[in-house]
């Protein structure tokens, strides 16, 4: 049984052990039939007035721009064998503005290797600046954490989350 959180901070310390310990997450969207779509990214997530804001440094494959374009909800969940897991339920809007995607890119370097992040130049040796690096912002709407020693869930929703 989960219980819902007040605000953000009651589960942030959880959201980020657990995402740092974890890294990968599997991301679902759909296709415009409904039909389910997973592929393993690591997004990287920072804390903006007191909510969460995630972003993917990706490639904009034509099966991830169509479902999104479709339907820009897209959801994230991470597992461990321990069974400590998150899952957040996002909007995703892909961004091509140069400042954010400097912001990224070196948040991507400065959660790495404590956190989630690694060096994006692995992929694209361009920098930033690379038309290939395309970032995507994530807006968690609902997050779920779960402690596996005792399966105690918590659940927190965005005020505006309908």
């Amino acid at each position: 049984m989960a219980t819902e959180a007040t605000s953000f901070a009651a589960i942030q310390d959880e959201f980020n052990a657990y995402i740092g310990d974890i890294v990968y997450a599997t991301m679902t969207t759909v296709d415009k039939r409904g039909r389910p779509r997973a592929r393993v990214l690591i997004p990287v997530w920072e804390i903006v007035e007191g909510r969460p804001v995630g972003w993917l440094a990706t490639y904009r494959t034509p099966v991830k721009a169509a479902h999104l374009a479709g339907n820009p909800h897209a959801a994230f969940s991470y597992w461990t064998p321990r069974q400590n897991a998150v899952s957040v339920d996002t909007v995703a809007e892909w961004t091509d503005d140069p400042e954010i995607k400097r912001h990224v890119w070196d948040l991507y370097l400065r959660t790495s290797p404590a956190g989630a992040g690694y060096d994006l130049g692995r992929f694209w040796r361009g920098g930033p600046a690379d038309p290939e690096l395309h970032v995507l912002r994530l807006t968690p709407w609902r997050v779920q954490v779960i402690r596996g020693s005792d399966l105690r869930g918590r659940i927190w929703k965005a005020e505006d989350a309908a």
